[in-house]
C-alpha cells in the first residue's frame, strides 16, 4: 500500500542511523517530505542522500533535542520552508554504553552525569518536541481530513517490563506515561499521540555495530529472546510508526505498541 503519508510534512529526530534512518526512508516512500534531524551531521546527511537517491524529498537538520530553544527553532525552520507540520516522530534517544569489563552497569555504578544525560534527552527531548509540535498544530488547526496533527514517540519495552538498564528503562517508562496522559490532554484538538516500544534492535545504539565482528552473535541472541524468532530489524518498528503516523490509525491515540515479537507478552516456550 503506497502513499499513506502523501503530501504530509514529517519531522523525524534521531534520523542519522538505525530506526530513525529506517523511518525516514519508509515515511518518504509513502509520500512524506521528511525533515531528518540528528545531533551528528554525517549521519543525517547520509540519510537524506539515501532518501533522495530513491527519488523522494528530505532535508537535513542538526539539533540537540535536549535544548528547548533549538527544538522550537527546528520546528519554525521546517514550517517556514514547507508551510506546515503534520507529523513529529520523537525518536532520538541515548543510553548508557556497557562497560568493556563489567558489561551493563547497574544503578549504583552508573555515574550521575549519565543519569542526567538520559533524562535530558530521553524525557526532556520528547517533552520539548511535543510542546513545539502542539504549539504549531494548534496554530495551524485541523487539516481537511480533521486531523489536528500526529506525534509518534519511540519508547521501549524497557518502559513496559523490567528489561535492560534501570536508568534507561526509567526514562522510557516516562515516555510511556507521558504518551498516555498527553494524548488525553490534546485529544480535543484532534492531535493524536502514540508510541512504539521496540525490543532489541541491532543498530549502532549502545555501541552495537550491525557490521561489526559480533553482529551475528548479537543477532542470534536477539532471536533467542524473541518468541517469534526475529532479530529486531529496525524496519519492523518503523512500519508500526508509519501506521501510527498515517490515517489508518485515525481512531488510535494514547497507545504504546510493543514491537518485540511477543517478548513483553510473557515467558517464551521457544527452545
Amino acid at each position: 500500500m503506497d502513499g499513506l503519508l502523501s503530501g504530509k510534512i514529517a519531522i523525524i529526530t534521531g534520523a542519522g542511523s538505525g530506526l530513525g534512518r529506517a523511518a525516514s526512508l519508509i515515511f518518504a516512500r509513502h509520500g512524506a517530505f521528511v525533515a531528518a534531524v540528528d545531533i551528528g551531521e554525517a549521519g543525517v546527511v547520509e540519510t537524506v542522500r539515501l532518501v533522495e537517491a530513491e527519488g523522494h524529498r528530505a532535508s537535513a537538520h542538526l539539533c540537540n533535542v535536549a535544548d528547548e530553544a533549538a527544538v522550537d527553532a527546528l520546528v519554525a525552520d521546517v514550517v517556514r520552508a514547507q508551510g506546515r507540520l503534520d507529523i513529529l516522530y520523537n525518536n532520538a534517544a541515548v543510553t548508557v554504553a556497557p562497560d568493556p569489563v563489567k558489561g551493563m552497569l547497574g544503578l549504583v555504578d552508573t555515574p550521575t552525569r549519565e543519569l542526567d544525560r538520559l533524562q535530558a534527552v530521553n524525557i526532556g527531548g520528547v517533552l520539548n518536541g511535543c510542546r513545539a509540535a502542539i504549539r504549531q498544530f494548534s496554530a495551524q488547526g485541523r487539516d481537511e481530513r480533521g486531523s489536528g496533527g500526529v506525534i509518534v514517540n519511540t519508547a521501549s519495552i524497557a518502559g513496559l517490563i523490567g528489561y535492560g538498564g534501570v536508568i534507561y528503562g526509567a526514562t522510557k517508562g516516562a515516555v510511556v506515561s507521558l504518551t498516555r496522559t498527553l494524548a488525553i490532554e490534546v485529544a480535543p484538538l484532534g492531535i493524536r499521540i502514540n508510541s512504539v516500544c521496540p525490543g532489541g534492535m541491532l543498530t549502532h545504539y549502545a555501541g552495537m555495530d550491525p557490521d561489526g565482528p559480533n553482529a551475528d552473535r548479537i543477532r542470534e541472541g536477539m532471536k533467542r529472546n524473541n518468541p517469534l524468532g526475529n532479530d529486531g530489524n529496525p524496519d519492523d518498528t518503523a512500519n508500526v510508526a508509519l501506521f501510527l503516523a498515517s490515517d489508518l490509525s485515525a481512531n488510535v491515540t494514547g497507545t504504546n505498541i510493543p514491537v518485540d515479537g511477543g517478548l513483553s507478552a510473557g515467558v517464551s516456550t521457544r527452545r
